[in-house]
């Protein structure tokens, strides 16, 4: 049983333990005041939160009950609306400090792209380490709404921008464990329609895929 003066989390026996029920509530507490009193989580949609906090909070027994490994990002798919971004920005607040991530729109980076040029893509490949801890350590990204964008044009050269940033981050990913967590609308098979076969299979490595339903609503209306 949770200690009453932290319901979401308490230490027994030398382990942390977490109330999941006591964890959607403070979900739907802090979503309320951060997006609204319209804000409410669904009933139907806590197995897809079960998957992104037992994720978050490193529980490896109950990851492996649900398919999830813990050394791949998280690639939460579902229609328009169904909550991904918001849920991600909530559940973020679960992970361990060091391994919390950045939420970044691709939209976003690639209209830095037009911009900016090729450092955007160092920025987010290269140039993904900060120095903590006496040593550099890989940044954590979630690109939210991949596949809304398109490649772009820099002086002539067209480049699709999150494509190519996801590929580099396949390489540090491989060499040096670097995570990174994406939301999409689009089906795998329209992933690879739009990114190409050779990064939809670096993707199968890189992620765990955590699918809302076809049917899900349109939680903004």
């Amino acid at each position: 049983m949770a200690n009453p003066s932290n319901p979401i989390r308490w230490q027994q026996d030398g382990w942390i333990h977490y109330s999941f029920s006591a964890s959607l509530a403070w979900i739907e507490a802090a979503g309320k005041q951060r997006y609204g009193s319209h804000f409410s989580l669904q009933e139907k949609d806590h197995p897809i939160l079960y998957k992104l906090l037992i994720y978050a909070i490193g529980d490896k027994d109950n990851m492996a009950k649900q398919g999830l490994n813990p050394d791949k990002g998280l690639l939460v798919s579902g229609p328009v609306g169904c909550g991904k971004t918001s849920l991600m920005q909530l559940v973020n607040y679960f992970f361990p400090p060091r391994q919390r991530f950045t939420m970044l729109s691709a939209r976003h980076i690639t209209f830095n792209f037009i911009r900016q040029g090729y450092q955007v893509l160092h920025k987010y490949t290269e140039g993904s380490y900060q120095f903590k801890a006496g040593c550099y350590q890989p940044k954590t990204y979630c690109f939210d709404d991949i596949g809304i964008e398109r490649p772009v044009h820099y002086f002539g050269n067209e480049c699709n921008v999150m494509g190519e940033i996801l590929l580099s981050r396949y390489d540090h990913f491989i060499q040096k464990k670097m995570l990174t967590h994406l939301t999409t609308n689009l089906s795998a098979s329209e992933l690879e329609g739009l990114y190409g076969n050779r990064l939809r299979s670096r993707m199968r490595e890189m992620f765990n895929l955590v699918s809302f339903g076809r049917s899900s609503c349109d939680k903004r209306q």
